[in-house]
This record gives structure tokens, C-alpha cells and sequence, in this order.
């Protein structure tokens, strides 16, 4: 009896330790950088604050909707790093090309700045109904820090085709929403303060 259950036991341990298991793949939103201006040495400092996000975004899976209300997650595609951390990075990024400040810089507790810009990301996924495409929704505000008021407003709402049906072309797709989503911002705030009505 004694034998026979170490070997019941030899045997799922060997059928556990042969399991296949599926590797993890990550992906980066790595699209070439715009040129860089140079810094306007008398432009306004910005601070770019946090991005939040809902809870179903807070990790790194690639999320996907099906119709109106279902949503779902890949477990073995994954960001490279959070959504919210991508959209914070490009967002930098596009702000300092486009040489309209003295300073951009993320914020912090010793970071002073003109105007402080901050969001929330509620949605970065795929989206399935029938054709694949993504689907980028973001709202952006900026803070005046003398008055902490906010002067300025924008919900960006963006969908692009994915042109395929692999997770490949899904992330090339996203790539796409997320420059032109973070071009469009760092044009609109640009205009907003050229225009005076942050003064």
C-alpha cells in the first residue's frame, strides 16, 4: 500500500513538473520621438502630475471589450510598464519636444512650476465589435499654481484601427492612438497658454 502511493505520488509530481507553461510577453509603446525644440527661456515651468486610473487598469495586462459592457484581460500579453506610467512618460516627452516652456519636469514635492497638469486615464484597450481597434480615453487639466484653480480643461476620446487581428497589431494600433492623443494635448495646452487666458 506503502509503495504504491509513492508511486501515485512519484507520478503527479513528475505530470506537474512536465507541465507546459506559457511564457509571458511584454510590450512597449516605443514610437520615435518628435524633434526637440529647444527650451523658451521665458516659457512657463510645467509640472506633470499623476495620471490615475480605474482599478481594471492599476496592472499591466492588455485589456480588450467585447460589446456594450464585457471586458477582459490577456494573461500572457502584458504592458511593459502601467498604462498610466506610458501615457505620464509620452505626455513629458511630447510637452518638452514641442520647446514651448522653460521647463517640463515630473512632479514632486521640490518641483516648482508655473502650471501644474494632471489626469485620469479611463480607458486603454482593445476593442472588439466586430473589427479590432483601440480605444484611448483620457481627461487632462491644468493648474494654475499661484491660485491652484484650473484654467484649463480637455477629454481626448481616440480610436484606431488595429489593420489586423494579432496582438501585434493590436499594440502597433495603440502606439498610434497614444502619440496623437498625447500630440493633440501638448498642442492644446500650448495654444491655451500662448493665447493668454492662463495669465
Amino acid at each position: 500500500m506503502k509503495t504504491s502511493f509513492c508511486l501515485i505520488a512519484l507520478a503527479a509530481l513528475l505530470t506537474a513538473s512536465c507541465a507546459v507553461t506559457r511564457p509571458v510577453h511584454y510590450y512597449t509603446l516605443a514610437s520615435a520621438s518628435a524633434a526637440t525644440n529647444p527650451a523658451k527661456p521665458d516659457g512657463p515651468t510645467l509640472l506633470v502630475g499623476a495620471i490615475v486610473s480605474p482599478e481594471s487598469l492599476q496592472d499591466a495586462r492588455i485589456r480588450y471589450r467585447t460589446g456594450a459592457n464585457q471586458t477582459g484581460s490577456y494573461e500572457y500579453h502584458r504592458w511593459a510598464e502601467r498604462p498610466v506610467t506610458m501615457v505620464r512618460d509620452s505626455l513629458v516627452r511630447a510637452l518638452r519636444s514641442s520647446g514651448q516652456y522653460r521647463r517640463v519636469l515630473e512632479s514632486s514635492s521640490s518641483a516648482i512650476g508655473d502650471y501644474l497638469v494632471r489626469g485620469k486615464l479611463y480607458e486603454f484597450a482593445e476593442v472588439d465589435d466586430p473589427a479590432i481597434r483601440t480605444r484611448m480615453s483620457l481627461y487632462l487639466e491644468l493648474i494654475d499654481s499661484k491660485t491652484n484653480r484650473v484654467v484649463w480643461d480637455h477629454s481626448f476620446e481616440r480610436e484606431d484601427p488595429a489593420g489586423g487581428k494579432t496582438i501585434d497589431d493590436v499594440v502597433r494600433s495603440m502606439d498610434r492612438n497614444l502619440q496623437q492623443v498625447v500630440s493633440d494635448a501638448a498642442a492644446r495646452i500650448a495654444r491655451f497658454l500662448a493665447s493668454g487666458a492662463g495669465s
